[in-house]
């Protein structure tokens, strides 16, 4: 199943995309697509309806975070070969693991706000994670059966704050609208190989990212397992896993993101995000007018 979460920021409704790419709503099936809705459970209940059944929302319905509830949101550093090597770090012997604020989540196509003085915002394009089940201490030959599904994470990073401003790197993770996650929610039945996927991000019509899971130095289910040794993951938590080169930081000389970019992130089965860059005054300055923001 493809499961999406539609409607007004901070009020989403569940819902499910059919065979024909059409959005289905799910709401008078279930509350969200969060908490005990991301049980195996549940995701086998949402299975076994017609599609057909359920109303059609409207052409231009905003879509939310794929996923609601989320109290962790675990990132993953430098888990990709050949973007350490772009960055001209070692291969980590154990997974770099960092927080990105849960309040920085927002949908897919929704606006991405410039922090207030920065200069060095860049992008990622990522293969996150969404749990389905209560997971301590969990092994890797059994961390998949702990997933309700995967989908895209845009993991933006203000790197002066990550790497200037000392203490933590979750200082450039957290701010508001770094953490765009969907647009779909993928259950694992329909990804044929987590470790094969294709994954780019454009920045106005140019390539900058290209790369694949199958560059990853830790999969799913190992970071699954060895997250889960270091804090209680539950459902609705999400940890997004890495992402390949291209990011501006190894550009020579790097190129950070300015207002008015635009982003579009795919990943193979996992669909598309398109993201508009404003910059926080500008942002501040269209909500007092009560401009639209998205």
């Amino acid at each position: 199943m493809k499961l999406i979460r539609h409607g007004a920021s901070g009020d989403e409704k569940p819902g499910l995309v059919d065979a024909r790419g059409g959005l289905r709503d799910l709401s008078g099936t279930l509350r969200d697509i969060a908490g005990p809705g991301l049980s195996r459970e549940s995701l086998d209940r949402l299975a076994r309806i017609d599609p057909e059944s359920l109303p059609l929302l409207p052409p231009g319905t905003r879509l939310g975070p794929c996923v609601g509830g989320t109290r962790n949101f675990v990132a993953i550093g430098l888990n990709f070969a050949d973007h350490a090597a772009e960055t001209g770090a070692a291969i980590p012997a154990e997974p770099i693991i960092f927080n990105k604020a849960p309040s920085c989540i927002v949908g897919p196509n929704d606006t991405v706000i410039l922090p207030k003085a920065s200069a060095k915002t860049d992008w990622e394009v990522e293969l996150a994670v969404v749990i389905g089940a209560r997971a301590s201490y969990v092994h890797a030959n059994e961390a998949l059966r702990y997933v309700a599904g995967v989908c895209i994470c845009n993991d933006l990073s203000e790197r002066e704050f990550q790497m200037e401003r000392g203490g933590t790197w979750t200082k450039g993770k957290g701010c508001p609208t770094f953490g765009p996650l969907g647009p779909w929610l993928v259950t694992l039945d329909e990804i044929p190989d987590l470790k094969n996927l294709s994954m780019s991000l454009d920045l106005n019509g140019k390539r900058m990212q290209t790369g694949s899971t199958a560059t990853m130095i830790f999969d799913v289910a190992q970071l699954v397992a060895y997250v889960s040794h270091f804090m209680m993951l539950e459902p609705g938590d999400v940890i997004t896993t890495g992402t390949p080169p291209g990011v501006g930081l190894g550009m020579k000389p790097p190129r950070f993101l300015r207002s008015d970019d635009e982003m579009v992130l795919r990943i193979d089965g996992l669909g598309e995000q398109r993201q508009r860059v404003v910059a926080f005054d500008d942002w501040t300055a269209k909500v007092a007018a009560g401009e639209p923001t998205n």
